[in-house]
């Protein structure tokens, strides 16, 4: 493979790009054969219903009521059609300190990309665990990533299946779960991660 192509070929899978060759050779060939969508398809059923910023502060709170019960509230949880394009994430966690009544009070925000308004609600609630692990762990790693397990037992293969989808939409393909409040303009190179 030349450089040239082997640039093209990371480009075209820049979602992916933490996986080995195998799985990127298998993604691919579904590409070639046009049939990474309807595995994605196949894979989940219909989008969720949460499409607006108070239902999504609901679930986000109630997996926080169940996973992280003694972490510090969130104070606001909300879609942000501009985060991808800002931060190229699909989701945000920010934290900042009040001084209030003589007291310093941390206020947490999480923002979840418009994307996540029409997917199935694994993916949903993928970027929803990864932003609460946020509140107890900063980094992206091994303590994160447990936390993320131990609140979605199958987050690992969400967060694959939604690098997946982003890679069938770049790559031109029709959005799976469309809606009348998807954003359409597609994502600029997000990371599950947030800050």
């Amino acid at each position: 493979m030349t450089i040239a192509t082997q640039e093209l070929a990371s480009q075209e899978l820049k979602y992916l790009g933490a996986y080995g060759e195998d799985t990127l050779r298998q993604v691919r060939q579904l590409m070639r054969e046009d049939r990474l969508g309807s595995l994605l398809a196949g894979r989940y059923g219909q989008a969720h219903e949460i499409r607006n910023d108070k239902a999504l502060y609901q679930y986000v709170q109630e997996l926080k009521n169940e996973f992280l019960r003694n972490a510090e509230p969130i104070n606001k949880v909300f879609f942000d059609n501009k985060i991808h394009v800002i931060s190229q994430a699909l989701g945000m966690h920010t934290a900042f300190s009040r001084v209030q009544g003589g007291k310093l009070k941390a206020k947490h925000e999480i923002k979840v990309a418009t994307l996540f308004k029409n997917v199935p609600l694994e993916f949903l609630k993928m970027i929803a665990v990864h932003e609460l692990a946020h509140i107890k762990e900063k980094q992206h790693d091994k303590p994160f990533y447990k936390l993320c397990t131990y609140m979605e037992p199958h987050y690992h293969q969400y967060e694959f299946d939604v690098r997946l989808y982003l890679t069938h939409i770049e790559a031109g393909g029709n959005r799976l779960w469309d809606g009348p409040d998807q954003d359409l303009a597609a994502p600029q190179r997000p990371a599950t991660g947030g800050r």
